[in-house]
């Protein structure tokens, strides 16, 4: 398949190219010649490898000294490159993160996109947590919440939630004091504060500066309930990340715990398309971004080059561990079971969905559009994404009707659609395995002739509200499910939030043409 007679028997990367010559995959080797040998000569591939290989022309490669420097290289050029059918290491949810921010009297807010200018912590898996640490943060320290310093004293400092730093009661030491107690709540320091606190207090307590004392009391006792509130059972003097993950599909969905001293601080999770090099690529694309812990709980071992990888990023060794008992299997497990419940928890409505409608793949991701306007005015259209089962709001798009300027839901349904998918071709970005439109017959076929327009093949129907009816390609009569089917109940899920989504957007356009 290959011509490989130039190729060495060096460790090092290679690099497959399509007809344009544009990288499309990435790998290492201990043996570059044996490796790319392999691909030609080894049977049953999966359908992911056998598709690469039927868009590879021609194949690239470079040495190295040695396994570790391949594992480097290869990183950096997959960063570059951007290859289709490596794994791209993307959080598979978007989670918020706490900003302490620059200002003389800095605020502690949230920031979801890391735009903001100080420093971030986090990311936070639920937005429960998040919120609760942020109050609890903003209450015990008194932190200001005002986007501008106001010339008075505002309501939060009359009912004693914050220092009133904007008219002088606070300095900005004991201000900045405070910020610094903050930032140690955040990460993951709270032992280490309680013990500082507890100083602070009997010094209070000895010079009989008992309000001080008081004060401190009840910032201690704070932390302890917030401490109690985090913690896991488990007591460690070190770090450790607990990384798992489940195959399905061709799919693999992975999360991995960040604990900090026996304390869960993190929990992220990742889908990424399946090869036989995905757990290593992982790692070498994880840690190539993120802290290296001390130690490594994983469910299976890992190769000698890999973790030389490792104690080069720490400076240190890692000591990596692949339990068989015990409380590390067991945390194995746990994270195990949050995988089955974050991914799969909604997997039987999505098979049913694919059975009902005869589709040849489970829908696991599902874009739904609508459109919302007031009499033809302000008319706006909505895009909402599913992925396994749930929103992915991420992914939400909305779109300000251009083309249409009066009442013609068909024509700015078309419109939608045309500028969606034409920017996924440009952008040769994933498409969905599903289309739903909120509409009857006219909604889809209009849709339909977009799509083919664009030489685009992606399941579509059409649900049309008054009585619940499915419209799909090549069917005359629409498909009338019963009110009690879980397909049913499923599509109407996602038409309902893409029909919140456009009334929300529609709101938003009628407020400022009112205001312009």
């Amino acid at each position: 398949m290959f011509n490989i007679k130039s190729f060495p028997n060096d460790p090092g990367c290679y690099l497959f190219k399509d007809i344009k010559g544009n990288v499309i995959y990435i790998g290492k080797a201990k043996n570059l010649k044996k490796r790319v040998k392999n691909y030609s000569q080894k049977k049953n591939l999966d359908s992911k490898t056998q598709k690469m290989l039927d868009y590879t022309k021609s194949v690239d490669f470079i040495i190295t000294d040695n396994e570790v420097e391949s594992l480097v290289l290869e990183n950096t050029l997959i960063k570059k490159y951007q290859p289709r059918y490596n794994i791209r290491l993307k959080d598979a949810k978007s989670h918020s993160y706490i900003l302490i921010t620059k200002d003389e009297y800095p605020r502690i807010i949230i920031d979801r996109w890391k735009t903001g200018m100080g420093s971030f912590y986090g990311p936070f898996l639920s937005a429960h947590e998040r919120d609760y640490v942020l109050h609890f943060i903003r209450r015990t320290f008194k932190i200001r919440t005002c986007n501008k310093m106001p010339k008075r004293a505002c309501l939060r400092h009359h009912i004693n939630l914050c220092d009133a730093p904007c008219i002088g009661l606070i300095t900005k030491q004991e201000y900045n004091n405070n910020i610094g107690k903050s930032k140690m709540i955040l990460t993951g320091k709270s032992l280490e504060l309680l013990k500082r606190l507890k100083q602070d207090m009997k010094k209070f307590s000895d010079k009989s500066d008992f309000e001080n004392a008081l004060k401190i009391r009840e910032e201690i006792k704070a932390i302890k309930h917030l401490s109690e509130h985090q913690k896991m059972e488990r007591e460690k003097k070190y770090n450790e990340d607990i990384i798992n993950y489940e195959i399905k599909d061709d799919k693999v969905y992975l999360m991995l715990f960040n604990i900090y001293k026996g304390i869960l601080t993190n929990k992220m999770d990742f889908v990424f398309d399946y090869n036989d090099d995905f757990f290593e690529e992982f790692i070498v694309q994880y840690y190539s971004e993120n802290p290296v812990p001390k130690e490594l709980i994983i469910p299976h071992e890992i190769s000698e080059s890999i973790n030389d990888f490792l104690k080069s990023i720490r400076g240190s060794k890692v000591r990596i561990v692949k339990p068989e008992k015990g409380d590390k299997k067991q945390l194995l497990a746990l994270v195990l079971k949050n995988i089955e419940i974050t991914f799969f928890a909604n997997i039987d409505k999505v098979e049913i969905l694919k059975n009902r409608l005869h589709l040849q793949d489970n829908p696991i991701v599902i874009e739904c559009f609508d459109i919302s306007h007031l009499s033809g005015t302000s008319t706006a259209g909505s895009m909402v994404q599913y992925r396994n089962g749930k929103p992915d709001k991420v992914n939400y798009r909305r779109f300000r009707i251009r083309t249409v300027e009066e009442v013609d839901d068909t024509a700015a349904i078309a419109e939608v659609v045309r500028r969606r998918y034409t920017r996924l071709v440009k952008e040769d970005a994933e498409f969905p395995d599903l289309i739903i439109i909120d509409g009857g017959r006219g909604q889809l076929n209009y849709s339909m002739s977009e799509l083919e327009k664009l030489n685009i093949k992606i399941p579509i129907i059409s649900i049309a509200k008054k009585f619940e009816e499915i419209y799909m390609p090549g069917k005359m009569m629409p498909i009338r499910l019963s009110k009690k089917d879980k397909a049913l109940h499923f599509i109407q899920e996602i038409r309902n939030e893409a029909h919140r989504f456009a009334i929300k957007y529609n709101r938003l356009l009628r407020k400022k043409e009112l205001i312009s």
